[in-house]
């Protein structure tokens, strides 16, 4: 099996580009704080970015690269934030799981490149790394894609426009549930992301009265992050009789799957999780037929879909997860700082549950009318494409849909079937 990887340094769609060619840090102005003192307002918005550039993340980049590259190819279009271009000042690399020095290399160039603001990392176990470092020196944090639910709240100047795994998980173990699956068996590698996801969905399936025989909480039962042999691991699960395959990973997937084919499994038995929802270009067409599978954020329409697309040069963008996410990220971010008049990582943080409509507000989905409506002197709310609520007190996105998919007879790529609206 052969996943689509990008290995290179991020790329941003020629208008980005453009906005790198022409950047240059503004002095900041002055203005004198309550006590007398000068507090710089800073007019330049400038944004590192951490996301994995290499490792079993991967195949999920060019996604967010395309997210990126659309809002701010946009935020150019409309004269920039506080009439600047945006700046970005770093690209690091999160990597893998098991390679923190990369990650760790990455964090250190962050603190030393005057950003304001850091979006990443994609991976829950990355964010909770490197997290404190860099919200610790005022730097604000944003994630497209961290589900963990240990990442609620962790900090002020932490954010994420995924929702927490609570919601995803609600949806996936109804879906089994409603599946009449009486015992689940769990492939879950060793991450905050897969754990966490794992135990809210053991939780619940046991709540609705079927029994988790494989690879539950307790029972020392996952793998390393990047293991790809699998064959014990199967046998063990085969040999629980469990009707309903949970697997919750990144891209090891794509060697437990042949391995649970090898081994006879039904892989109509088979669900799978935002992490490793993909199309499985190479495996035996409709081997997968029944499989099921969850994802935050509803169905993009066919219209910014094709946006993304557009936005993204570096080769064909199959899929979309996560770009309506990334998107959002950077729109939110410079709106507080239009509604902040400062492009300060402090006054960005403090506005950001506002422009999210926190506050309530007139509704808005671009950043030149949600920048026109705050020049105006109006209380906004940023409709995200991604389909989230506004940002609740620590700081996740109050509500948000879980989109179901499932393959089909001929495709191995999955087909979406409906979204499902939770709550936190």
């Amino acid at each position: 099996m052969k996943m689509k990887r990008t290995a290179s340094a991020l790329a941003l769609t020629a208008a980005a580009a453009l906005l790198l060619a022409s950047c240059s840090s503004t002095p900041a102005a002055e203005e004198p704080g309550d006590d007398g003192s000068s507090t710089e307002t800073v007019d330049t918005l400038k944004i590192a970015t951490l996301l994995p550039l290499t490792g079993g993340l991967n195949f999920l980049l060019p996604p967010v690269e395309a997210g990126i590259s659309l809002a701010l190819s946009e935020i150019e279009e409309a004269g920039g934030v506080l009439g600047n271009p945006v700046e970005i000042v770093y690209e690091g690399n999160e990597a893998d799981g098991d390679n923190r020095p990369t990650l760790e290399a990455s964090a250190a160039d962050i603190l030393a490149s005057d950003a304001a603001f850091v979006l990443g990392a994609m991976s829950t176990g990355s964010s909770q790394h490197v997290y404190e470092d860099i919200t610790g020196a005022g730097i604000l944090m944003g994630s497209p894609s961290n589900t963990g639910a240990i990442m609620t709240g962790v900090s002020p100047f932490y954010f994420r426009t995924a929702p927490s795994d609570s919601i995803q998980g609600s949806t996936l173990a109804s879906l089994i549930l409603g599946d009449g699956k009486a015992t689940v068996g769990f492939l879950t590698f060793q991450d905050p992301y897969g754990t966490g996801l794992r135990d809210r969905v053991q939780e619940l399936v046991e709540e609705g009265g079927a029994e988790v025989v494989y690879g539950g909480k307790g029972t020392n039962a996952e793998f390393a992050a990047n293991t790809n042999s699998f064959s014990a691991e199967v046998t063990a699960l085969k040999d629980s009789g469990a009707e309903a395959i949970v697997i919750i990973t990144f891209d090891e997937v794509k060697s437990i799957l042949p391995e649970l084919m090898s081994q006879g499994l039904d892989l109509s038995n088979v669900y799978l999780v935002d992490g490793n929802l993909v199309d499985f270009t190479d495996l035996d067409e409709g081997v997968l037929d029944g499989a099921q599978g969850t994802k935050p954020g509803y169905e993009v329409d066919e219209d910014f879909r094709q946006q993304l697309i557009d936005a993204y040069t570096s080769g064909e963008l199959a899929d979309t997860t996560y770009g309506p996410e990334a998107y959002d990220l950077v729109n939110l971010v410079a709106l507080a700082a239009e509604k902040a008049g400062d492009a300060s990582a402090a006054a960005i943080q403090a506005q950001l549950r506002a422009v999210s409509g926190a506050n309530g507000g007139t509704e808005c989905n671009t950043f030149a009318e949600c920048r026109d409506l705050i020049a105006a002197g109006e209380e906004i709310h940023y409709v995200a494409r991604a389909g989230v609520g506004p940002l609740n007190e620590q700081n996740d996105p109050s509500t948000a849909w879980i989109g179901i998919y499932k393959y089909g007879a001929d495709s191995n790529a999955p087909v979406f079937v409906r979204s499902e609206e939770g709550q936190l």
